[in-house]
């Protein structure tokens, strides 16, 4: 269990510097910046490496919605989910924290910003409202959760997995940028509402409420769909 919890640190981790990592660092630069179309592949490319990395060590969930969605569906036992749960937001945080340590360090440093948190009405990149955001997260962690649970089912290919689920979290991230920022994670948007300015913190339920119940709702629909399962 603790190379398991490990790996969830480590893939967490990755995650959240490398995604929000590009967001913060690389997607505003006048003329060079990656835009939206870049933050959306490199969530997607974070999830294909550390899935591959270390994913058949810990299940690669790096996501508190993804263990529950998997405990739901029966593929991950309830017992681990509170220690995953635990381990997925501390890698969060320590993520957010090396990032600030980054972006602190720039010539003239007067704040973070939003810092690639997650956020609705003023704190929406295009200021879509509560419904909106609540809608789209769950809608969104759903549609992951039916992607990572058929991808990783016995009616597929082995060692290809990674990859559906990576360019899945590509997609989602292409078309809710504008609404939410992208959650689907309340791992994510954890960690980086501890250091973000602005409304991160007071309105970080709704990025754990609805990827929660999304979650839910994928595992339930694909245990309809499966024959395998």
């Amino acid at each position: 269990m603790s190379k398991k919890l490990l790996a969830e640190f480590v893939g967490t981790f990755w995650l959240v510097f490398g995604g929000c990592g590009s967001a913060v660092l690389a997607a505003g630069i006048e003329n060079v910046g990656i835009g939206w179309l870049g933050v959306s592949l490199a969530f997607g490319l974070t999830v294909l490496t550390m899935a591959y990395a270390v994913g058949g060590i810990s299940g690669g969930h790096f996501n508190p919605a993804v263990s529950l969605g998997l405990v739901v569906a029966g593929r991950f036992p309830a017992k681990d989910l509170i220690p995953y749960w635990l381990v997925q937001v501390i890698g969060a945080i320590a993520a957010a924290a090396t990032l600030y340590v980054v972006v602190s360090g720039i010539n003239g440093f007067e704040g973070v910003g939003g810092f690639a948190s997650n956020g609705y009405g003023a704190a929406s990149p295009l200021g879509y409202g509560m419904m909106s955001a609540l809608v789209m997260e769950i809608v969104m962690t759903a549609a992951f959760l039916i992607i990572i649970l058929g991808a990783t089912s016995a009616t597929v290919p082995a060692g290809f997995a990674p990859i559906a689920i990576g360019l899945g979290l590509t997609l989602i991230h292409l078309v809710s940028i504008p609404v939410t920022n992208t959650s689907v994670n309340p791992a994510r948007s954890t960690g980086v509402a501890l250091f973000a300015d602005g409304p991160a913190l007071t309105q970080l339920w709704l990025f754990w409420v609805a990827p929660l119940v999304g979650a839910v709702i994928g595992a339930v629909i694909w245990k309809i769909l499966s024959t395998d399962d």
